[in-house]
């Protein structure tokens, strides 16, 4: 069951277990898919594992940590209709890329089909997941699944001139909730994104993160991308609501700190999404202020 629709695109820093039991999985596919592996300035000895063991897998070493960016670069030299992207603790189940892109084939107004994460080794659904099913998001009658306003770049397949259309992965925003934005120039570009609970993903969490960081970063990308995009309005009832929900403590301080010093960019790149656009990201306010799988902890 080759398909030759979809690279698979992979980032990766400083994680070679990881990473080499994930191209093994994804070696293993019946799709048989490219596969691109970014490697983000690791000095593991990530790339020479790589390299070695897995020698038909396209390997870029930018000699740096690019976060998300690093996801782009490797798109630029993709030849294929669809590209999926996962992380390097994280695979697709046989016959998704192929559902994946069966259901972009059918759907022309399709920007990205988002699969179910199955968090290993327990085989549970991530929290996240209930979310997906349950999006509030109005979508049009041939949507395949239920609408989203965002998606998770681990888990999800998109069309590469969509990708490339809308800009990719802001370089500012680096890692941490940097789909936010991205998703929401794809829906303002046109695009529907949809959640295919049929089709899976398994992620076993690397114990190699620092999930501080990581919170800093999540927050100060979600302040970005409000002020980018969301109306006045809508903006300050976000701002305020992570300011009265955020943990307070330094690595929270430091993510709003960082995010007000940027003023001045932010009113330079400020675009403000369609009003239609922007309906949808306000229906999901709700579920955003109950989630158990947004909590900016750790």
């Amino acid at each position: 069951m080759t398909d030759p629709r979809t690279t698979v695109v992979v980032i990766t820093h400083n994680r070679r277990p990881e990473l080499l039991r994930t191209l093994a999985e994804l070696a293993a596919l019946p799709e048989e898919p490219p596969v691109t592996v970014t490697d983000n300035g690791s000095t593991d000895g990530t790339a020479e594992a790589v390299a070695r063991r897995h020698p038909d897998v396209r390997l870029l070493r930018p000699g740096r940590n690019l976060g998300a960016v690093g996801r782009n670069l490797a798109v630029r030299d993709v030849r294929t209709p669809y590209v999926a992207f996962c992380d390097d603790d994280s695979w697709w189940s046989p016959g998704s890329l192929a559902g994946a892109a069966d259901l972009l084939d059918r759907h022309p107004a399709l920007g990205s089909v988002t699969a179910r994460i199955i968090v290993e080794p327990d085989g549970t659904d991530d929290p996240i997941v209930r979310e997906l099913r349950e999006s509030p998001v109005p979508g049009p009658p041939w949507l395949p699944g239920p609408a989203l306003g965002s998606f998770l770049a681990a888990a999800t397949v998109l069309r590469t001139g969509a990708f490339r259309a809308a800009g990719g992965f802001h370089p500012r925003l680096w890692l941490g909730g940097e789909e936010e934005l991205l998703a929401a120039d794809l829906a303002a570009d046109g695009w529907w994104l949809t959640y295919a609970d049929h089709l899976t993903v398994h992620h076993q969490a690397s114990a190699v993160r620092d999930a501080t960081l990581r919170r800093t970063h999540g927050i100060r990308n979600t302040l970005w991308f409000t002020w980018l995009r969301r109306p006045a309005r809508s903006a300050l009832r976000r701002t305020l609501h992570l300011a009265r929900t955020v943990p307070r403590d330094t690595a929270s301080l430091r993510a709003f700190a960082e995010a007000a010093a940027a003023l001045p960019w932010v009113l330079r790149e400020r675009r403000v999404l369609p009003d239609e656009v922007e309906s949808r990201l306000r229906l999901l306010e709700p579920a955003q202020r109950t989630s158990t799988a947004r909590r900016y902890t750790g």
